[in-house]
């Protein structure tokens, strides 16, 4: 409601203003106009659109506890944290660049890189700007950051920030242990012990969804597109994201791959938005046995 009528004073008409704000904060990235939000070519409306997708990233159950005044919990969380400093620093990163090798000006640098980062980050998809004429360097950045993810807990797709942070904090745990195997270095998130069964779960299903992106990545290679498009499309799908890069690109779609591909896409996309397991729990055998 708070975007609708922010979206309003930015001069969007009230039909367009509701269909983007549930694009928005579900993270779904349909615009009801060809161009996305570069129809509009309204700073305004960018910023409102970009601080919302980022919002719209960030674990509900932290925003309702904002919301209620209960600060100092949501200032504890360590995913917010780390979501927040991913986002400060890729955009950073990428305003940089831009600034130095494009012709834009610092505002228009800071955002475009924020709203590419935000829209790719929470994986809402929604774009401003045809990122395949930036340089190289960041459509590896954009890639990176495709893969993260929103918060768990939000409507984002992705891998998701939290698990980022666990295998971080695994891998640390495993290398003093390496080095000094006599002492005892737990793992802790939030002031908190990981479990072993976190960490398990975490680590399965970081196996399973590497298994799928290689399987998918090798059967769409079969339609003979570039490495770069095939590898963005399952990035884009699994991770819920929209666009990709190339031939996949902002400016660009789907409709080159053939049948064939496009159901692993469609797989990929199912997977990616139910986490995985549910997808791969239907070709189980035991699951359509009658007992």
């Amino acid at each position: 409601a708070i975007e609708v009528i922010l979206l309003l004073f930015g001069g969007m008409g009230l039909f367009d203003s509701i269909c983007h704000s549930f694009a928005t904060t579900g993270t779904g990235g349909y615009s009801t106009k060809q161009d996305s939000i570069a129809y509009y070519n309204s700073p305004y409306i960018e910023y409102v659109i970009g601080v919302f997708m980022f919002l719209s990233g960030i674990n509900f159950t932290l925003l309702l506890l904002l919301f209620t005044g209960k600060l100092k919990k949501v200032s504890q969380n360590a995913e917010l944290k780390w979501y927040v400093m991913s986002v400060i620093l890729f955009t950073a990163f990428i305003a940089a660049v831009l600034y130095r090798t494009t012709p834009m000006g610092a505002e228009e640098s800071f955002r475009k890189a924020f709203f590419q980062v935000a829209s790719l980050h929470t994986s809402t998809g929604f774009v401003t700007a045809d990122y395949m004429q930036w340089v190289p360097v960041l459509w590896g950045t954009l890639t990176v950051i495709m893969l993260i993810g929103a918060c768990a807990g939000s409507t984002g797709g992705g891998i998701k920030v939290s698990r980022i942070l666990i295998l971080g904090k695994t891998l640390g745990k495993e290398l003093k242990q390496a080095l000094h195997p006599q002492v005892v270095a737990p793992a802790r998130m939030d002031g908190k012990l990981l479990n072993h069964e976190t960490i398990r779960t975490t680590n399965v299903f970081m196996a399973a969804y590497s298994f799928i992106f290689v399987g998918s990545f090798l059967l769409i290679s079969l339609n003979g597109f570039d490495m770069v498009t095939n590898f963005t499309a399952v990035a884009a799908t699994m991770n819920n994201i929209g666009p990709g890069l190339e031939l996949v690109g902002p400016m660009r779609n789907f409709g080159g791959f053939a049948d064939p591909a496009k159901l692993v896409l469609i797989f990929d996309m199912l997977a990616g938005r139910l986490e995985i397991f549910p997808m791969l729990v239907l070709f189980l055998p035991d699951t359509w046995r009658k007992f």
